[in-house]
Order: structure tokens, then sequence, then C-alpha cells
């Protein structure tokens, strides 16, 4: 089952994060925890073609022409000086998708997926896809009391228009 929640809670989702969320429902029945244990990269690869259907670029692989890479300073001449990597991200540049399987809270991934994308460049929403279950732990409603203490306690303001949870 796929389940999400969008923040703030305030707002309601563009037509383009439904778009996005309607690949991971296209492939639903591949990937839903705990029915399956398949790596970040595993889930990708199912849902890749239907992210490029609607004009993302993804990551094909780990070396660094394969990865896709976001600018977040710029040197002398216009030149990126440093980037971060994402899984996905719009072509237009305004939306990141990071897909976790095993370590979305065990290691925090999230948070470090939530500080890379606020340092991106031009980039106004973040996609975490994570398990809604994973030994054990349920990963999707962890991060969900996250992030809805992050937004309703107003103590912490990011420049993103928002965050998409997707839970498979």
């Amino acid at each position: 089952m796929i389940r999400f929640q969008f923040f703030p809670r305030s707002q309601g989702i563009t037509n383009r994060i439904q778009d996005v969320i309607t690949c991971f429902e296209i492939e639903v029945d591949k990937i839903k925890s705990p029915d399956f244990n398949l790596s970040s990269n595993e889930v990708l690869e199912l849902i890749r073609p239907h992210l490029e259907k609607i004009d993302f670029t993804c990551e094909t692989g780990k070396s660094k022409e394969k990865k896709i890479s976001v600018p977040v300073l710029f040197g002398y001449d216009n030149k990126i000086d440093k980037a971060f990597n994402a899984d996905a991200v719009s072509n237009d540049g305004k939306i990141v998708i990071e897909i976790e399987a095993g370590r979305a809270t065990e290691n925090n991934q999230f948070l470090k997926d939530i500080f890379q994308a606020c340092m991106m460049f031009e980039v106004e929403y973040l996609v975490i896809v994570v398990r809604n279950v994973y030994r054990g732990h349920k990963d999707f409603e962890i991060i969900h009391t996250f992030l809805e203490t992050l937004y309703i306690s107003n103590r912490l303001h990011l420049p993103l228009k928002g965050i998409l949870l997707i839970g498979y």
C-alpha cells in the first residue's frame, strides 16, 4: 500500500506532485513492504520508466556519470564548486526525489536528505520515499511524526515549498 503525506499540511499537493505519487502507485505490487526487501536502487529501477515519462531524470548507476548532480555552490565563471547527488530530479530542477530503503531512520538518512535538498539550487520540493516497515520499525510513521513536529512547532523554517513523504 502506498501512503503519502505532504508537508506543510496546510497546503494541498500540486498536479506535478500527484504525478510522482502515481508513479509509485503503478508499481506498488512489486515494491510494497514488508512483502519485498528491495534496495533503494531496485525500487528506483522499477519506478524509473514512469518518472522519465513525466520528465524526471533518474540516477542509472553508481559511477559519476550515471549519478544526478544538483548544484549547491557556484564559483568563478559560474562553475559548480559543490553539488549533491539525488536519485531523481524534475527536468525543471524544482523537485528532487530521494528513495531510501534500509537506512531511512536507522542512520537518520532522511535528515541528510532534507538538509541537502534545502541547499540545492532552485529546488522547491523534496520527495522522500521510504518503506512503511523495515526490520520491525515503522519508518513511514517515524518520519511522519518528525516532519509533523518540524512543521507544527514552526521553530525551523525550511526554504522548500514542501516535502512529500511516500511510504511503500
